[in-house]
């Protein structure tokens, strides 16, 4: 007969492992603060789902993994410049069984990124296949400084 040996701190993963995410979102926050005030994306808005960010010369890309979710449980919205990606993740039950380990996340969540003034949040366009979820933001032209003649009197 095969045992099968279970870590209790295991059963609490998440727990253990969201400061530690905390803590690396406000290194990156600290580490490159000149890229969240030029690009406008911000580290310390949660850690879930992790994303890629990328910059290109006219728009700033997002690609978040998602797994086992349909694009039905997905929502990206934009309001008051903070771009939002939110879910509702929640996985199989098997109707009677006790779960001896639980390492998959079931939940709903919630990630939050300050488009800052240099993004466009009236223009943004976002995909999901398998899992995969890409967001566009398109970077504003930056507004030139506007001269006025004064009329001497």
């Amino acid at each position: 007969m095969t045992r099968l040996i279970v870590n209790p701190h295991d059963l609490n993963r998440d727990e253990f492992l969201t400061p530690f995410d905390k803590i690396f979102d406000q290194m990156m926050s600290k580490q490159f603060p000149a890229f969240q005030e030029e690009v406008g994306v911000s580290f310390n808005k949660g850690a879930y789902p992790k994303v890629n960010i990328y910059e290109y010369d006219d728009k700033i890309g997002i690609v978040a993994e998602i797994p086992g979710l349909d694009k039905k449980n997905v929502s990206v919205e934009v309001e008051e410049n903070m771009l939002t990606i939110s879910g509702d993740k929640h996985g199989f039950e098997d109707d009677g069984a006790k779960c001896i380990t639980r390492e998959l996340k079931h939940s709903s969540f919630k990630r939050s990124f300050n488009l800052g003034d240099h993004l466009d949040g009236n223009d943004v366009s976002a995909n999901f296949k398998d899992g995969m979820l890409s967001i566009s933001i398109p970077k504003k032209e930056p507004e030139l400084p506007k001269k006025k003649m004064v009329k001497i009197s």
